[in-house]
């Protein structure tokens, strides 16, 4: 008796409504992500119009040379570099207060409306918020002075031209426009904790705290760890809105304010550059590349479970 041999057309009839469901998807990655992988020889090509990209001069790594040698390297690079590492440590541990304070409400319509509402900031565009943010913080009649500190006797602060408030307020507004939307993620993860966990902790006497301890975090181990190794990858790209938008191009608060994006659009608009942002873009991307290899690296050597691949 011989076996029934396959038909080779069967796993394609079973896979191909998934292929279906992920060919957007891809289709968005190949354009954006993908393609645009061909263009990165423009990083060493003097680009003349003229000649077209293709018959361009080849200059080797002078583009770099010119994004390194300039005065503002090193206030671009610290920029980017230190408060990207605010926004992945400050957002990381609001996201997951947030997560758990929302898994703790026994009320679930009150837990999704304010879940909608901690999302909400994360539909308002860059120029909305810079507008918002303006209205707080204009000098002659923006809501800090005007309404707190002229009443109080205080000096008023003309925030536009001291950079040294910039960091702070920076932060702060990054983290109240993503850390709604960043604690989905982990309030899905802490609603497929398995309840049973926490009712035998009960019954062995442990409270709320001691639970969230010891059951909660570390369960949310492994998705933070992905998380993290994730946003560590866009460590040296910055939210351009947000540095260029929201202080308003003021060029007194640059060097709190300047990041490799803005930099490089700043350069674009006055010396029209396309070589020198390309090698701006393949330096971000090698980068990232290189951290979250070295950060998936000393993960797998810790807790080789944890690690993403």
């Amino acid at each position: 008796m011989t076996a029934r041999r396959k038909s080779p057309s069967k796993p394609l009839k079973k896979t191909l409504p998934l292929l279906i469901l992920a060919g957007p998807g891809l289709l968005y990655f190949l354009i954006n992500s993908y393609f645009p992988m061909f263009g990165v020889f423009i990083a060493f090509k003097d680009v003349n119009y003229a000649k077209g990209i293709f018959g361009s001069d080849w200059i080797g790594f002078k583009n770099f040379t010119f994004l390194f040698q300039t005065s503002d390297a090193w206030i671009m690079t610290r920029n980017t570099l230190l408060y990207n590492l605010a926004f992945i440590a400050l957002g990381t541990v609001v996201s997951i207060i947030i997560a758990i304070l929302m898994s703790e409400l026994l009320n679930k319509l009150y837990s999704k409306l304010f879940m909608t509402g901690l999302i909400l900031p994360n539909l308002i565009s860059m120029i909305v918020l810079s507008l918002l943010v303006f209205a707080f913080l204009n000098a002659d009649s923006g809501f800090v002075n005007h309404s707190i500190l002229r009443p109080l006797g205080l000096p008023e602060i003309n925030w536009y031209s001291e950079a040294k408030y910039w960091p702070y307020l920076l932060v702060l507004i990054q983290i109240w426009k993503t850390a709604g939307y960043g604690s989905i993620v982990y309030f899905a993860s802490i609603a497929g904790i398995d309840k049973s966990i926490y009712e035998s902790a009960k019954i062995d006497g442990a409270g709320k705290l001691k639970q969230i301890r010891m059951i909660t975090l570390p369960l949310l181990k492994p998705t933070i760890i992905v998380l993290v190794l994730m946003s560590m990858g866009r460590i040296f790209n910055s939210d351009f809105g947000l540095f260029y938008q929201v202080p308003m191009n003021s060029g007194a608060l640059y060097s709190t304010t300047q990041t490799i994006d803005t930099y490089v659009y700043r350069a674009l608009m006055q010396l029209n550059d396309i070589g020198m942002s390309a090698a701006a873009g393949l330096y971000q991307s090698l980068v990232g590349f290189a951290l979250v290899l070295t950060v998936n690296a000393i993960v797998k050597k810790v807790n080789p479970e944890n690690a993403l691949f």
